[in-house]
């Protein structure tokens, strides 16, 4: 149980030895089962809300019931349970559990999946849970159209269905983890103990001449290994992107299918850029990108900062851009910033100076602000670059620090027809005289009081 919670990824492996050892040792598999579901009434009634451990926990049980350990009517009582009183949390983790075992659900109990697909469809028309969690369940509802993933893989399927020893457990019975079992105590007929525990091995694991075969097999199997450093991989996954992008009828499509995309570690920041490079190479702009990737950033904040990453990486490359792309990747990210898909904190990253611009920079400027002005209109917009929290992050596009700068961003502004996102900085370039003179004067006095000081000491 340790190993399934620090190793998620691989709990249908645990659940299928689990599913051997049931077999063999059924006492084993039943205090299993009933640990498994002492740690998820801990997990669920913990007031810290451990939701990591809750979803490890209910992976495993999902499994548990793929591979027929114990009965299916405890998977609906699982989700029964999360869905009572629906939080975000509650529905994410249910729908999580849903898409691990729902292919056995469909064979086994089909009335009863339909009746949790009901209560996913009644929480999604209340609209109380957040707009991921919402568009989660779309994709659990696609993911049901097109028929859940097989239950057990074959290379996992190692019990047959004769063979099979199921545990009815129900989440409301009294658990017994018969913890006294933790705790060695010598065994007096440990010789003879001993003898049945090696022949009982032999029995179930083979003798010692398929161990060494196994043992050489595996040998030559990491000898053969091959590392391919021709980056192949990573090409197709390109292709399979672009292919996808191309070939969906709509972006919600897009997005499940890409979500159902095997990414190694590291590899997400392919996807951002393979929708950028689409988005940026199309002739004219067409909204469908931007829905897509603001769909992307509303399901995994991993996205989203990758997003920002590309945000900051596309303007520092921004003169490489021709007209036609600059723009399209301009109206792409005013799309997710004017939706919130992308925090604002990024436009700290554009300096507007006549220095730090180039005509590429302020055409890409003049065209993601005007963009959000249709999007929100001048009045919201204005809203948004004045809200005090977010001053630091704005100090670079409405600068201060010098008459000059601050006059050439609004000049800036005000010949793309943005003038009233500037009252602030004519309001500050207004009292500019007074500042400076009042910074004078308290210059003027501590060197005056610096003067007298010195004087007392030399009469001193």
């Amino acid at each position: 149980m340790k190993s399934q919670l620090n190793s998620p990824i691989f709990t249908d492996v645990f659940a299928a030895l689990v599913a051997v050892i049931n077999t063999k040792f059924p006492q084993i598999g039943e205090l299993l089962c009933k640990r498994i579901i002492l740690q998820l009434q801990r997990a669920y009634y913990n007031n810290n809300n451990n939701k990591p451990q809750m979803l490890a926990t209910v992976k495993f049980i999902a499994h548990l019931v793929n591979q027929q350990v114990v009965h299916e009517l405890i998977a609906l009582e699982l989700v029964t349970l999360l869905l009572d009183k629906p939080t975000d949390d509650s529905v994410d983790v249910a729908i999580d559990f849903v898409k691990e075992c729902g292919s056995m659900l469909q064979d086994l109990c089909p009335l009863g999946l339909h009746g949790v697909f009901e209560r996913f469809r009644g929480i999604l028309h209340e609209g109380e849970v957040d707009k991921r969690v919402q568009f989660l369940i779309e994709d659990l509802f696609a993911l049901r159209k097109h028929k859940f993933q097989p239950a057990v893989p074959l290379e996992l399927d190692l019990v047959e269905e004769e063979d099979q020893l199921t545990h009815e457990i129900s989440l409301g019975d009294k658990v017994d983890p018969q913890i006294e079992l933790d705790v060695f105590k010598p065994d007096l007929n440990f010789v003879q103990n001993e003898n049945k525990y090696e022949e009982l091995q032999k029995r179930i694991l083979g003798g010692e001449e398929s161990e060494n075969d196994d043992e050489s097999d595996d040998e030559d199997e990491q000898e053969m290994k091959i590392e391919d450093e021709t980056e192949t991989n990573l090409i197709n996954l390109r292709r399979t992107i672009y292919l996808t992008i191309m070939s969906s009828a709509d972006f919600e499509e897009a997005g499940h299918k890409l979500l159902k995309i095997r990414l190694e570690p590291g590899q997400e920041m392919e996807l951002c850029i393979m929708l950028l490079e689409c988005c940026s190479q199309e002739k004219t702009f067409l909204n469908y990108y931007a829905l897509l990737g603001q769909r992307l950033c509303m399901i995994n904040k991993v996205h989203q900062k990758n997003f920002e990453n590309s945000f900051v990486q596309q303007y520092s490359m921004i003169h490489r851009l021709e007209t036609n792309e600059l723009r399209n990747v301009a109206k792409f990210f005013a799309h997710l910033l004017g939706t919130d898909a992308l925090p604002w904190h990024v436009l700290a990253y554009l300096r507007l100076t006549e220095e730090d611009t180039t005509s590429s920079s302020r055409i890409f400027i003049k065209i993601l602000f005007q963009e959000l002005s249709g999007q929100l209109g001048i009045n919201t917009l204005n809203d948004h670059l004045s809200d005090p929290s977010m001053q630091e992050s704005f100090e670079s596009i409405f600068p201060k620090d010098s008459p000059k700068n601050t006059r050439f961003a609004i000049n800036f502004f005000t010949s793309i027809g943005l003038s009233g996102i500037t009252e602030n900085l004519r309001n500050y370039l207004k009292n500019m005289p007074r500042l400076i003179l009042q910074q004078d004067k308290r210059v003027f006095r501590s060197s005056e009081s610096d003067d007298v000081h010195q004087s007392k000491r030399r009469r001193s």
